[in-house]
C-alpha cells in the first residue's frame, strides 16, 4: 500500500507513457480515495522557491539529483500508481509541506 512520502512510478500525460518518479502527498487518512495526490519528480533542475531538491540515496531510491515539483501537483487514479521503489527522508518531506502550503496560498 502507497503511503504518503513515498517515491513511485507514473505515466503522467505528456510522457509518451514513460514512466517517471512521483512523490505521495496525499494523507494516508484518504487511502479509501480511488485516486491519489501527487508531485512529479524531475532531474531538470531549476532555481524556484517550489521545486524541493532531493539527493539521491538507497533509502529513496532515486539514481541522480532530482526535484520535487510542487508546482506541478497531480491526481492519478489507485490503479495506475506502482508500488513505490522508495522514501523521502522527513528532513525533505517538511521543505515539501512548505512549499505545498505556498503554492496552495495557505501561506
Amino acid at each position: 500500500m502507497i503511503q504518503r512520502g513515498d517515491l513511485v512510478a507514473v505515466s503522467l500525460q505528456g510522457d509518451y507513457g514513460k514512466p517517471r518518479p512521483a512523490l505521495i502527498v496525499q494523507s494516508d487518512l484518504l487511502t479509501e480515495l480511488d485516486s491519489v495526490v501527487l508531485c512529479p519528480v524531475t532531474s531538470d533542475l531549476r532555481n524556484a522557491i517550489f521545486r524541493v531538491t532531493v539527493e539521491p540515496t538507497p533509502a529513496n531510491g532515486l539514481r541522480t539529483l532530482s526535484q520535487v515539483m510542487v508546482d506541478k501537483i497531480s491526481t492519478l487514479p489507485r490503479n495506475k500508481i506502482n508500488e513505490p521503489f522508495g522514501r523521502i527522508n522527513d528532513e525533505r518531506m517538511k521543505a515539501i509541506e512548505r512549499a505545498l502550503l505556498l503554492i496552495v496560498g495557505i501561506i
